[in-house]
């Protein structure tokens, strides 16, 4: 269920603190685990803004909607998953940002698969700008540096 709460240092009159810039931010890659592991496809507005360039390594989305487009196929048919973020790195720069964060993602496999895991360590770069609404990143990089199990588990229902 998407949480309004969590859109974080929206742009006003009142500046923010960079620690309030900060815990924004991480709530925002948070707010990204929560809906890949909760299939909260809509949250992913809270999360990107429509023009995200995002570069999955093997595939590029020019769009929100064209990023949703790639990832719901893998993670549909899927069974349960948890996508563990930690080692925060943030860098502000005003109304921008970057961010860098490891990823741990586990998959569980469904059906014929339901005794197969995929697991996948990595990190997200992030360029983030603080919209009307709170921070958004525009631009994503995912790095694989290792996996385990098999991927056949990420597949359509």
């Amino acid at each position: 269920m998407s949480n309004p709460s969590w859109s974080g240092s929206p742009k006003t009159d009142r500046p923010t603190t960079a620690t309030e810039d900060r815990f924004a931010i991480i709530a925002l890659l948070t707010r990204y685990a929560t809906a890949m592991d909760s299939r909260d496809w809509p949250l992913l507005d809270q999360v990107f803004s429509e023009g995200l360039v995002y570069d999955a390594g093997e595939w590029i989305a020019r769009s929100r909607a064209e990023y949703l487009g790639f990832v719901r196929p893998y993670l549909d048919g899927c069974g349960p998953t948890q996508h563990l973020l930690g080692n925060f790195r943030i860098e502000l720069d005003g109304d921008a940002a970057t961010s860098a964060v490891y990823v741990r993602a586990y998959h569980f496999g469904t059906r014929d698969l339901a005794r197969s895991v995929y697991e996948m360590f990595g990190e997200y770069r992030d360029e983030l700008i603080r919209t009307e609404v709170g921070w958004r990143s525009r631009h994503r990089t995912l790095r694989v540096w290792g996996e385990l199990g098999t991927r056949a588990v990420l597949r359509p229902a």
